[in-house]
């Protein structure tokens, strides 16, 4: 060889005009136009030093020379499907990450999870639930459902769900207790529970600081399902998502939605994760109908 096989996929070329016997018709096969198919034969045999075809009006003729490096480019041909193969092997075996606050895996999302597995048995899942923002382009997680508080990366796949709104709510036992406000104007004399962790954006925290004085902030917890439990509890006040609550007796709303609260609802999937087929074939499935689930 002069200067050895630069570009292997010129074998795929090579064998494609010995099977159809013009540039014509490989190019036909290939996706290529004929002049790239020409061009990329005369720069084989330039690598190899060898005249591989010989041109007439009737098309390309394999010289002996070709038909010896015939078995040899097809064993190439075969390693490279067989590399493809294994690749995506790998590829389907490696669980698809999804990070999210947890009630975002709820029972009703469980069952689109579940309907995927069942036709898809060999995409397996890994579930990541977190308040803190994981960093997909560093490839903490795969795909994130995620409060969008700022536009998210340009770089990352963005699907929109919905759009998430905030209201403030008590339990029985407290309106008994204290009655309930109705509006922003009307807390003076309540009781509140905040949430506050480091990591995540304090919007909400910040929402109570200018509204109600410090006294009134009884109870501060780092795990949403803390305030949750208290604002049950009767404790105090609280805010919460609204799609979170909105059929649940054990929370009594006081108002909302308050709209400054409000934010977009997406999936966010990491580049690299994108150009996974599983990841897609998920994204394509999963997207309308957990979207559904928020209409």
């Amino acid at each position: 060889m002069k200067n050895g096989l630069r570009d292997w996929s010129n074998l795929r070329v090579f064998l494609a005009v010995l099977r159809e016997g013009s540039t014509l018709a490989a190019a036909s096969r290939l996706g290529m136009s004929q002049p790239t198919v020409a061009r990329r034969i005369d720069v084989l045999e330039h690598e190899t030093g060898l005249t591989l075809f010989e041109r007439d009006t009737r098309g390309f003729h394999p010289t002996a020379s070709a038909r010896k490096l015939v078995a040899a480019a097809e064993a190439v041909e075969a390693a490279i499907a067989k590399l493809a193969n294994q690749a995506g092997t790998l590829a389907c075996s490696r669980p698809i990450r999804i990070t999210a606050y947890g009630g975002n895996f709820s029972t009703r999302a469980q069952a689109i999870f579940s309907a995927f597995s069942l036709a898809n048995p060999t995409i397996a899942f890994e579930f990541l639930p977190d308040v803190r923002v994981l960093d997909l382009m560093a490839g903490e997680a795969d795909i994130a459902l995620r409060l969008a508080m700022r536009e998210p990366d340009p770089d990352l796949i963005c699907r929109p769900i919905s759009i998430a709104q905030w209201g403030l709510f008590g339990s029985p036992a407290y309106a008994a207790k204290y009655g309930l406000p109705s509006s922003a104007d009307a807390l003076r004399g309540h009781r509140f529970i905040g949430y506050r962790r480091e990591g995540v954006p304090p919007r909400l925290y910040e929402w109570l600081a200018r509204h109600v004085t410090p006294e009134q902030i009884v109870q501060t917890f780092s795990e949403i399902d803390l305030v949750h439990a208290a604002i049950r509890a009767g404790h105090g006040l609280g805010l919460i998502n609204l799609r979170l609550v909105s059929d649940d007796p054990a929370y009594l709303p006081c108002f909302g939605p308050i709209e400054e609260l409000s934010r977009p609802h997406v999936l966010l999937v990491a580049p690299e994760a994108w150009k996974r087929p599983d990841v897609r074939k998920f994204v394509r499935f999963f997207t309308p109908r957990y979207a559904a689930l928020y209409r």
